[in-house]
């Protein structure tokens, strides 16, 4: 069990490891692995809230290579006590027991909501959410179909992790445009669909999402706030709670 001491509960999101290379990767999932060793002495609760890696899948009994250090200090986490919750994002949706069974992680695949001291937080990766983008929602429909699914795990590892990881820096590329530009409220995806929410559920106080990777706090509705949480390719950005409110940082 956590002490009182660990009051914190922390999210980040867009790890992407695996991109764009295995140095500058490696090199993030130190700095990554050093942000968590640093948190855990205050830590109630760890989220990360998608894309973790930029691309994964789990046959019956091999994974992709590498990360390990990222996977022992979630482990060392999780056997202490601390609960760490994991989101699948469009680049990683194809994990499946390992992480639960050998790290100890709590694994979701859709939003979720979670009270904290009286805060409602709807907790969520962000993909597919909102109007439009209806390639997309097509594709990931496909993605998570068992048959999809079954289709690729007949293909070898060498071949089936090759492609993936070509289609993976494809896609990074042809989106890097609308990635790093903030289209404003009424075009951001997000943005739409929170203010649709909270029409439906005013209770919500805190919209945490990923994908978007740029890192921002817009307000809701008349309390509710939206956090995106950014990236750490380039912003190394997380939020933390700290009981009372939700802040945006960064780890440098």
């Amino acid at each position: 069990m956590t002490s009182s001491l660990h009051k914190n509960i922390y999210f980040a999101s867009d790890f992407h490891l695996g991109a764009p290379n295995y140095e500058e990767s490696l090199k993030r999932e130190k700095l990554i692995v050093k942000w968590l060793d640093e948190i855990k002495s205050d830590a109630k609760e760890i989220y990360l809230v998608g894309d973790i890696f930029d691309f994964w899948f789990e046959y019956k009994s091999v994974i992709p290579r590498g990360f390990v250090r990222l996977q022992g200090k979630i482990a060392e986490l999780t056997d202490s006590g601390i609960p760490i919750h994991v989101f699948t994002g469009n680049h990683d949706m194809w994990i499946f027991d390992y992480l639960p069974k050998e790290l100890g992680v709590q694994l979701h695949r859709k939003s979720i909501v979670k009270d904290y001291n009286g805060k409602k937080f709807l907790i969520g990766h962000g993909d597919g959410l909102g109007p439009r983008d209806y390639t997309y929602k097509m594709l990931k429909a496909v993605f998570s179909s068992k048959i999809c699914q079954w289709v690729f795990a007949r293909i070898h590892p060498n071949f089936g992790i090759g492609i993936a990881n070509a289609w993976s820096r494809k896609s990074r590329k042809s989106n890097i445009d609308y990635d790093e530009v903030f289209h404003g409220e009424d075009k951001e995806q997000l943005i739409i669909y929170c203010n649709d929410y909270i029409k439906k559920d005013p209770s919500i106080d805190y919209f945490v999402f990923g994908h978007r990777h740029l890192p921002l706090e817009i307000n809701i509705g008349k309390k509710a706030k939206y956090f995106n949480l950014g990236e750490w390719i380039k912003y190394n950005s997380y939020a933390v709670f700290d009981g009372d409110k939700l802040e945006m940082k960064n780890y440098k």
